[in-house]
C-alpha cells in the first residue's frame, strides 16, 4: 500500500480544512464523550457534567499550545528561529505529546483551581479520558504521510512517498493503535473499580511510555536530528524514560498511602 491521501478533506468557501484539525476535533469530542461516561462510573463520583465540559477546554488550550510549543522546542527550534511563522501552520503537522502532556498538566493545574477539587484527582479524572484522542492524532499523522518507520518486508509494509520507494513500518499505526487503543483500555478497565489517589495517573504515564519506547524502536527519528546516542536512542526515548519513571513513582506513592 502506497500512503498517499489528499491532506485537504474539504474547502469550505476556498477555505482548506485539512485531516489533520478534522483528527484533533474528534480526538476532543472522544475526550468529552468518556469523561461523560465517566460520570456513572466509581471515580465520576462528586463530578458533574458542567465540570467535565471545563476540563475539557482547558485540557485541549493545553493540548493545543503545549503540543505546539513542544514541538518546536523539543525538535524544530532552528526552523523556528529561521520562519517564526512556522509556530502558528499547526495543519501542516508538527505536535509533540510530551509538550502536549505538559500543557495538558499545565490546563489542568489551573481548572484545579476554579474547582479545588484536588490535582491528581482531577489527573486521574482525565486520565482515561486522552488515549482515544492521541489515536486520532496518530491517524492524522498518517493521512499526512509522516513520522514514518524502518524499512520492513512484513507483510503490512507500507510505502511513505517522501521516503522512497522502499516498503517500511506504518509507525502511526501502531502508535495509534498502542498509544490510542491499547492504552484506552487498560485504563478503562483498571477505573472500574475506586483505586488510590495518583495510580491512574501512574498507569497512564507508565503505559504510555512503555508503548512509546517500543515504537521508537522501529520509526526513523526527524531528519535534521537523528539519533542521539549509540545508533538508536531517539529523542521519543529520552522523553519518554522519566515520564514513565514518573508512572512507576507515582503508582508507588498511590499504593504505599493506601
Amino acid at each position: 500500500m502506497i500512503v498517499d491521501f489528499d491532506p485537504v478533506a474539504l474547502r469550505i468557501f476556498g477555505w482548506p480544512i485539512h485531516w489533520y484539525g478534522l483528527m484533533y476535533l474528534v480526538g476532543f469530542v472522544s475526550a468529552w464523550w468518556i469523561g461523560r461516561l465517566q460520570l456513572k462510573r466509581p471515580a465520576g463520583q462528586g463530578w458533574t457534567a458542567i465540570q467535565v465540559d471545563d476540563m475539557v477546554f482547558y485540557g485541549g488550550l493545553g493540548v493545543i499550545l503545549g503540543g505546539r510549543i513542544g514541538y518546536i522546542l523539543f525538535y524544530n527550534f532552528n526552523v523556528f528561529i529561521s520562519d517564526p511563522l512556522m509556530l502558528l501552520r499547526i495543519w501542516q503537522g508538527g505536535m509533540s505529546f510530551h509538550g502536549g502532556l505538559l500543557g495538558v498538566m499545565l490546563g489542568l493545574w489551573f481548572f484545579n483551581r476554579k474547582y479545588r477539587k484536588g490535582y491528581f484527582t482531577i489527573v486521574d479524572y482525565a486520565a482515561p479520558m486522552i488515549p482515544l484522542g492521541l489515536g486520532c492524532g496518530r491517524i492524522g499523522n498518517f493521512i499526512n504521510a509522516e513520522l514514518w518507520g524502518k524499512p520492513t518486508d512484513l507483510p503490512w509494509a507500507m510505502i511513505f512517498p517522501a521516503a522512497g520507494p522502499t516498503p517500511r513500518h506504518p509507525t502511526p499505526l501502531y502508535e495509534a493503535l498502542l498509544e490510542g487503543l491499547v492504552l484506552f483500555i487498560i485504563l478503562w478497565a483498571y477505573t472500574v473499580k475506586p483505586r488510590p489517589t495518583m495510580a491512574v495517573s501512574g498507569m497512564f504515564a507508565l503505559f504510555y511510555a512503555l508503548f512509546r519506547i517500543l515504537v521508537e524502536f522501529v520509526r526513523l527519528p526527524d531528519a535534521h536530528i537523528g539519533y542521539l546516542a549509540f545508533g538508536w536512542v531517539t529523542m521519543g526515548m529520552l522523553l519518554s524514560l522519566p515520564l514513565m519513571g514518573v508512572g512507576v513513582l507515582l503508582l508507588w506513592l498511590a499504593y504505599r498511602k493506601r
